[in-house]
């Protein structure tokens, strides 16, 4: 056994404590924490440990937050897209009503209808990340604000893929024109002095028509000048076509016989062919107009709500980790300080253990 004298063994113990601090020190500059472990300082590793995970938790509630602000806004951008569409349906209306040609007014009417083709089809491609708020059921939104979901909201979807739905916008009849034909054989049929052709549109007569020569160009041309007749030979025929209605003709005097009446089945009117029915038609259009709106500024509200939300977590995740900072970040200015001076306590140690050991050397120096 190696026995030391008190001056030594108390020179080496401070030695050693002072290795055990710089060891210390050196660690929480290599590290920048003052708490590395339980052992440290159980208090503050626990309470930091706690308040990291919360933030940790917070941060990924935080990318939800974001993807939900995106799909918001895709909705949004979608509901402005469609706004100007529905705007470009109500111009057509407007053309429409401006025009006094039924042809001109059924040509609007068919763009018309291609519109809100493309108001669904818009509206079918507003999703982001498969979450579409104008695609209706299965598409509504929720956005957690919380680690334990007791807070939250959901953003109802409304489906716009229909036009027809809660737009309320439905497709219009393009309209079709009566058409029917009288022959070569039928006038010669029916020829007898006196006697004319009644040509009657939707039910009520528009005029009369002098067939007693059987010359068809020159009865196909009194019947163009009928109002909203319009008549072409076409061989031994006269085809005949009126926009207003079904035309019935037939002659005045069946004494000779005309045969049977050209009566056309055809007709089918257009929503456009009335004012009073363009007139609903752009009532139509200013409430599809409220309704997007208003679900614009829904959205808007939802949209504020949750980015709000955002930047408030923002913030409590900066919080939170400031907070567990302060529990177990080292100050490296002191700790660089603290490390310069164990370091000279270290060095003087040394110088004592030197002494120490000389002042034993100097009681054997006394038998040498």
């Amino acid at each position: 056994m190696i026995h030391l004298s008190a001056a030594v063994r108390q020179n080496l113990l401070s030695l050693q404590g002072t290795a055990d601090l710089m060891s210390k020190t050196q660690n929480r500059l290599a590290t920048g924490l003052k708490v590395n472990s339980a052992l440290d300082n159980p208090n503050s590793f626990f309470t930091a440990s706690a308040l990291n995970n919360r933030a940790s938790d917070l941060s990924s509630l935080l990318d939800d937050m974001g993807q939900g602000v995106q799909t918001l806004k895709a909705a949004d951008d979608g509901i402005q897209a469609i706004t100007k569409l529905v705007e470009a349906a109500k111009g057509k209306a407007n053309q429409a009503l401006q025009s006094n040609k039924i042809v001109d007014r059924r040509r609007f009417a068919q763009e018309y209808n291609d519109l809100l083709t493309q108001i669904e089809d818009l509206a079918k491609d507003a999703g982001y990340k498969g979450k579409n708020l104008l695609a209706g059921t299965g598409n509504d939104l929720s956005v957690i604000f919380n680690e334990d979901g007791t807070s939250s909201v959901t953003i109802d979807a409304v489906d716009y893929t229909d036009s027809s739905g809660a737009l309320g916008l439905a497709d219009l009849t393009i309209g079709t024109s009566g058409t029917t034909t009288i022959s070569q054989a039928q006038l010669t049929a029916g020829d007898e002095a006196g006697d004319t052709l009644d040509v009657q549109v939707g039910g009520s007569s528009i005029g009369t028509v002098d067939f007693s020569d059987d010359d068809i160009d020159r009865i196909a041309g009194e019947l163009n000048a009928l109002d909203g007749i319009t008549a072409t030979v076409n061989g031994t025929n006269i085809e005949i076509v009126s926009e207003n209605g079904q035309v019935s003709i037939d002659d005045t005097d069946a004494t000779a016989d005309f045969g049977a009446a050209a009566v056309s089945t055809d007709y089918v009117a257009g929503s456009f062919d009335t004012d009073a029915s363009i007139s609903t038609s752009l009532d139509t259009l200013n409430d599809a107009l409220g309704t997007l709106r208003s679900q614009a500024s829904t959205f808007g509200t939802n949209l504020t709500v949750v980015e709000n939300r955002q930047n408030f977590t923002k913030r409590l995740i900066n919080t939170l980790e400031e907070g567990a900072g302060k529990l177990t970040l080292a100050d490296t200015n002191e700790e660089g300080a603290n490390l310069l001076a164990l370091q000279t306590r270290q060095q003087l140690a040394s110088t004592s253990l030197s002494f120490a050991s000389q002042a034993d050397q100097a009681v054997l120096r006394l038998f040498g």
